[in-house]
């Protein structure tokens, strides 16, 4: 008897040990959670930047008359490959995967990462290599919160410790995809912010899952920026009313923007009704069309951010860039909203930076005194359209600033951020992934009424 006693007083001790060692236990499980993280999402970044590459030279070394429809077909099966994946095993790693996240947080999406890891990873490597109009920042997002989630599985942590996590790899995800660490805590506390539950040691997982994630990205792809782009002086000062006058503009572009990216989720759905076959041979068929596309016109197919350097070189026009803007835009809404596991955010960004170069270009004509600078209302457009989409403004211009190392233009992309967020607001628009995700959660209580009916 005296031996049971005395060994329940030692489990009573360990557990109070455990529990006051509990949070930094949970701090360094946040360090490997974003150090796995920023692994994954390198690894992704260089096989999708590989495949196309690869598919791309590997069609150049074709015979002309070969060339066309070895594009359709290639392009096809890398199609038939990651859209088969999505539908039969995780049809939640279909799209961007930020709305599964933070659904996840809030309890009402559940987060299969033994699913999602692989078919994700596997199916995103197939569907951007393609040549679609895809990012691959928000698979980074989604591949993050699930290897948080799986880290804190696997280590059995307390439900509060485990939405810690989630959060935390979701912040690693998007660090890695832009290299870009503050952004990656921005987004999560900012965005996700009816979502995340604020407190002390979510704020600290968060932050060094960002960093820990960063950190190996660097290892494996190096220090340079997302983008490398020229450095802007900072505008006049007489020319940053154009600046907000430009924010009002992206905030009724991202407000029609919104709707048609839900326009175009309702028309696919009416098209395959969420069967497996109608789906994958809708989906072959956008992503061949995307294959043979960009040998013909590569301009206006891909995630947009290699291109987003030859647009502010100053390779383009006026004409030209606005015809690669309405082409972009409508490439995006088929792309993204077919289904296939592939995001909006680097898209978002292309066409930001499109219409923000449009615009400047328009002012300088009109305003030839205040000596604008076109290059610099592109990247203010960057992330203004960012903010008018997403409702995010000040992840929007840490983003962009760590992403084109741009520091100097702060101050214009706050006024246009801010603009664009207004105007946003007061037509009524909402945050897309939380649309979105309304979406889904409504779609799926349906299924369920369907078959309970």
């Amino acid at each position: 008897m005296s031996e049971h006693v005395g060994a329940t007083s030692h489990q009573r001790g360990f557990r109070r040990i455990l529990q006051q060692k509990l949070p930094l236990w949970v701090l360094l499980l946040s360090a490997l959670a974003g150090g796995l993280a920023g692994t994954i999402c390198a690894l992704f970044e260089m096989a999708v930047s590989h495949l196309g590459e690869w598919r791309l030279d590997w069609l150049a070394s074709l015979p002309w008359e070969l060339r066309w429809l070895a594009a359709l077909a290639f392009s096809a099966l890398l199609g038939l490959i990651g859209y088969s994946l999505t539908h039969t095993f995780a049809p939640e790693a279909g799209g961007s995967g930020i709305p599964e996240i933070e659904g996840a947080m809030e309890d009402l999406r559940p987060v299969r990462w033994w699913r999602v890891l692989p078919v994700k990873f596997f199916g995103g490597i197939c569907t951007l290599g393609s040549g679609m109009v895809l990012g691959r920042e928000g698979p980074s997002v989604q591949i993050g919160g699930n290897v948080g989630q799986m880290v804190a599985d696997l280590f059995r942590l307390p439900k509060e410790h485990r939405h810690a996590l989630l959060a935390a790899g979701a912040a690693g995800g998007l660090a890695a995809a832009f290299n870009a660490p503050l952004a990656g805590i921005l987004f999560v506390m900012e965005e996700m912010r009816p979502q995340f539950r604020y407190s002390f040691i979510a704020i600290r997982a968060v932050g060094i899952s960002a960093i820990c994630a960063t950190l190996m990205l660097q290892v494996l792809r190096g220090q340079h920026p997302a983008i490398t782009l020229p450095h802007f002086a900072a505008p006049m000062l007489g020319s940053l009313w154009l600046f907000l006058l430009m924010g009002l503009t992206f905030g009724v572009l991202g407000f029609v923007f919104n709707k048609l990216v839900l326009a175009g989720l309702d028309g696919y759905l009416a098209i395959h009704k969420n069967r497996r076959l109608p789906f994958v041979v809708t989906g072959m068929t956008v992503a061949g069309v995307f294959g043979l596309l960009s040998l013909l016109t590569p301009p206006i197919t891909g995630g947009g951010i290699e291109l987003i350097p030859q647009l502010i070189g100053g390779q383009f026009a006026l004409a030209p860039l606005f015809l690669i803007f309405a082409a972009r835009l409508l490439t995006t809404i088929i792309c993204f909203c077919s289904g296939a596991p592939g995001g909006i955010f680097a898209p978002t960004l292309a066409l930001g930076t499109l219409f923000g170069l449009v615009i400047g270009q328009l002012f300088g004509v009109a305003f030839p005194n205040l000596g604008i600078e076109p290059g610099a209302f592109a990247i203010a457009g960057m992330g203004a359209l960012f903010a008018a989409t997403v409702r995010a403004p000040i992840t929007g211009i840490v983003l962009v600033t760590e992403m084109t190392d741009n520091y100097q233009l702060i101050l214009p992309m706050m006024i246009t951020t801010v603009g664009a967020t207004l105007m946003a607001q007061w037509l009524g628009g909402r945050p897309i992934y939380s649309q979105i995700l309304e979406r889904t959660l409504r779609l799926a209580r349906l299924r369920e009424t369907a078959k309970t009916g």
